[in-house]
């Protein structure tokens, strides 16, 4: 029997290792584009999903951006069938009329279609093809936008979205392995032409700003960048643990609000001081490290029903002035028609 080539072996073990600690009913839906990554990712989930005692199905999106991308979609479809996966679906999708740029209105419209596709099939997973490179392309992206710890912590291999768990499984495998294990199959992956178009940002990065980033420092910076995302990931989820539990202490009416809000003279006949939860005790927020209040701030604006996307450092920091640089100042506006004002020693929606 020929040996099996490392390429496939290496996408086999990381999906493996993926979908070993799946234990939700369900089948797996590979979220396939007809592409190297996608294509690796669909034939190596055939291998070992059944083998985990799983069933595996296949969606594919049509986003109608490019001339005969419903026929692709039907033959990726028809391939997927062939091979074995149930449910197999493609999800045609609107791009136009979704809000920001181009990339960020097709992958809005993707994952919608892929969280839709997996509830009507009660999916245990989706999966992306995400590798290693697209990895590192995204740390270089955040950096360049002067992203925070959060952009730079990059694509997480596993996250829930509206309900639907995503998982990458080949975040440590690379771009070129993918082509490779396509190749050793036999398979002929579709190139994209969006992934050359210098029109997109990223297309940009792949074809011309890290590869010489690689010809400047070595082979190794794309592994490296992948693995400042994972380190920068694990800090960033420690501090989140502690902002959580920092917003809860923080709340108007918990005991150790309370505690600081009374040795503070605080509670005053404005009624500013309560127990409805609507409000932060600024003395809590204060002795707070900076990095751990900032994202209390962060997520109690979410809480408030500031719209996520358009929540922006600007917003926080204007928040954290109500805290840091208090000299009377008016209300801060966020995003969705919510203010928010300092009123005595209790931050409150106004």
């Amino acid at each position: 029997m020929a040996a099996l080539a490392p390429p496939v072996a290496a996408v086999r073990l990381a999906v493996r290792t993926a979908l070993t600690p799946v234990r939700r009913p369900g089948p797996v839906l590979v979220a396939c584009s007809g592409g190297a990554d996608s294509l690796a990712l669909a034939v190596a989930t055939a291998f070992v999903a059944p083998r985990l005692g799983l069933a595996a199905g296949l969606v594919t999106v049509d986003h109608g951006l490019q001339s005969g991308s419903a026929q692709r979609a039907a033959e990726v479809a028809h391939w997927a069938a062939g091979l074995g996966f149930a449910p197999v679906e493609v999800a045609t999708v609107t791009v136009a009329g979704r809000p920001g740029g181009p990339e960020a209105a097709a992958r809005q419209a993707r994952y919608q279609a892929l969280v839709e596709t997996a509830r009507r099939h009660d999916a245990a997973a989706v999966l992306l093809g995400h590798t290693r490179d697209d990895q590192a392309e995204t740390v270089l992206l955040a950096l360049a936008r002067g992203a925070g710890p959060r952009g730079l912590a990059g694509m997480p291999p596993e996250r829930e979205l509206d309900g639907v768990t995503l998982l990458r499984p080949l975040l440590d495998v690379g771009r070129e392995q993918t082509r490779k294990a396509c190749a050793a199959l036999g398979l002929s992956p579709w190139e994209d032409p969006h992934n050359t178009d210098p029109g997109y940002a990223r297309a940009r990065v792949r074809s011309d700003l890290l590869p010489a980033l690689v010809a400047t420092l070595g082979p190794g910076v794309v592994a490296n960048l992948a693995r400042t995302a994972r380190l920068v990931a694990e800090d960033t989820a420690v501090l989140d643990g502690l902002a959580r539990t920092a917003l809860d202490t923080a709340r108007v009416g918990s005991a150790s609000s309370a505690g600081s809000a009374s040795s503070a003279g605080s509670a005053g006949s404005d009624g500013s001081a309560g127990s409805d939860g609507s409000g932060l005790v600024v003395g809590v927020l204060a002795g707070l490290p900076a990095a751990v209040r900032t994202r209390v701030l962060h997520r109690w604006a979410r809480e408030l029903g500031a719209t996520p996307a358009a929540l922006a450092e600007r917003h926080v920091t204007a928040l954290d002035a109500l805290i840091t640089d208090w000299h009377g100042q008016g209300p801060v506006h966020l995003p969705g028609a919510i203010t928010v004002a300092r009123r005595g020693d209790h931050l409150r929606r106004g």
